[in-house]
């Protein structure tokens, strides 16, 4: 397979860029990181900047065929973003239809802690307790928390807390997703305390030439941070709504706070590498748009759809906008058989500085519309926000005016009719079918809660893209918008085809490498370690 070959080779990359050493025995990734001695970094800082420069790489892997494992064949398509036109293996037994694939599902897992997790702790371990290098501390926790809530809102129970430490037994020691989310919140309220002290002062951050995102402004990582802390306050809001008000509050009253406009979306630059989606679809031919997402903007008259996707070039869709349902049945496993449909819209730069989005003022505007529907203080009115979430995520792709669409009380999300069904009406979803959104686009606040929570997910939906874990992750915690499920599920019975998948397995090599340990987080999660067992934060039963 192309994709197990792509995998040889990362080791080999990883090595070249100055990485962590590769390997699939996370004891040894738990165990030792690199020191760092105060005289090498008293020169210029880089051995404390070069770490933390790497990590953000990583978040989401810059190197096309590690996203591409990382993301793509997963959360990109569960969310309803993107869906493979390669069958890649006989049977159409792949990951798109709940055939889990092991060589696939260690990579997150693996880049995780190799490229993120390992360099941070040479930067937290040498700088712990040291004011001279406290910004450099504070800054690898908020990478910390952007790279590990990823992790955990992939699988679930992860080793945080006790990185660096193994048992008795060699065993590693997960945290609980429950306990794990808190650290989170006590990391990011430390980093901003050593933020808005450091911004006080006047001085650069001796960290801006490492920083690929906002190149050391203070401002902006606080305004970072306190949206990732009002982020995670509401992915908790079902399951414990007590400490999520309490954190999204203290988000909301920052001094600081939140990302507001399209000139403060975090977007990571990876230089003059190629886009990962670009590769991803273009090169390697293995993914094109999803069905969901064009049909929602479709109905909705979006003007967005040209700046997310390209007219299909298949003689049956030609100049249309069409995507490809997940977990369809691909003819005779002919992976050019759907590749003509639309294609993700090209995201590099001809400028030389191409950029990974991690987070946008948009989601910051529909973060406070759901905090206002839920009546935390500071919140403001959830229909200004959410119209302010629209008109930022429109002023993103240089759209000066939401307001027509924004009024728009008629238009719902539009049928899905495929004319190249392998067997005809397998991937239709006709009018009526009770997989199709019937919500408007027009706030109306004498709707009930779920209506208008429906309508807040939704659009706050299409603005993340091309974000597939953070749209998967928000799709398991409301159940918005509607996607359609799996036509072909060989999941033998794990994953049920009404409740979509909700979970990733654990990384299949940590059972040989680390048995106990996983046993531990197992009984953690609660359920079985499959893709049917939902999330500590997933409460819906639906």
């Amino acid at each position: 397979m192309r994709i197990i070959n792509k995998l040889l080779v990362i080791c080999t990359t990883l090595a070249v860029f100055g990485l962590s050493s590769c390997t699939k025995d996370f004891k040894s990734i738990n165990t030792d990181p690199n020191g760092i001695y105060p005289n090498q970094v008293a020169l210029d800082y880089a051995y404390l900047g070069e770490p933390l420069n790497q990590a953000q790489l990583n978040i989401y892997g810059y190197i096309d065929y590690v996203y591409q494992i990382q993301q793509n064949l997963n959360a990109d398509i569960y969310s309803g973003y993107m869906m493979s036109s390669d069958p890649f293996y006989t049977n159409n037994q792949n990951n798109t239809n709940y055939f889990m694939i092991d060589a696939w599902n260690s990579q997150f897992w693996d880049l995780a802690y190799n490229s993120v997790m390992a360099p941070i702790a040479t930067v937290l371990q040498s700088t712990k307790g040291n004011a001279q290098f406290a910004p450099f501390y504070a800054w690898g926790k908020i990478l910390r928390v952007e790279a590990m809530h990823r992790l955990s809102d992939q699988i679930g129970p992860i080793v945080y807390s006790h990185y660096g430490q193994l048992n008795a037994d060699g065993s590693s020691t997960y945290d609980s997703q429950q306990d794990v989310y808190t650290t989170f919140f006590s990391e990011l309220d430390s980093s901003i305390a050593t933020f808005t002290a450091a911004e006080a002062t006047g001085l650069p951050a001796p960290f801006a030439k490492f920083d690929l995102v906002y190149g050391g402004s203070y401002a902006q990582w606080l305004k970072f941070a306190n949206t990732l802390r009002l982020r995670l306050a509401i992915r908790i809001s079902n399951v414990s709504p007590a400490l999520a008000q309490t954190e999204g509050e203290k988000s909301l009253s920052d001094p600081a706070g939140l990302l507001s406009t399209a000139s403060d979306n975090a977007l990571i630059n990876i230089g003059s590498n190629e886009h990962p989606i670009d590769l991803i679809s273009e090169s390697y031919k293995d993914i094109n748009m999803g069905a969901p997402l064009l049909c929602y903007m479709k109905g909705y008259n979006d003007p967005r759809i040209p700046f997310y996707a390209r007219p299909a070039l298949d003689s049956a869709v030609k100049g249309q906008f069409i995507g490809i349902r997940e977990g369809i049945v691909i003819a005779g496993n002919d992976p050019g058989y759907y590749y003509g449909y639309s294609l993700p819209i090209h995201f590099s730069s001809s400028s030389g500085n191409s950029h990974i989005q991690m987070m946008t003022a948009a989601e910051a505007w529909f973060l406070k519309a759901e905090a206002a529907l839920r009546g935390w203080a500071g919140a403001g009115n959830a229909q200004t926000d959410y119209e302010n979430g629209i008109t930022t995520s429109f002023n993103q792709y240089g759209i000066n005016s939401a307001a027509s669409y924004i009024g728009d009380g008629t238009s719902t999300e539009q049928p899905y009719v495929d004319p190249k069904a392998y067997t005809p009406g397998q991937n239709d979803v006709p009018s009526g079918n009770p997989n199709l959104s019937t919500i408007t686009i027009k706030w109306n606040d004498a709707d009930p809660f779920a209506t208008k929570l429906e309508r807040i997910i939704t659009q706050k939906w299409i603005a993340t893209y091309p974000d597939g874990q953070e749209g998967w992750s928000e799709f398991r915690r409301t159940r918005f918008p509607k996607l359609f499920p799996v036509i072909l599920n060989n999941s033998g019975g794990n994953i049920s085809t009404d409740k979509f998948i909700r979970r990733m397995p654990f990384a299949p090599d940590e059972y040989s490498s680390d048995p106990n340990g996983v046993s531990g987080a197992v009984k953690l999660l609660g359920g079985p370690d499959n893709g049917g067992t939902p999330l500590w934060w997933d409460t819906n039963p639906k």
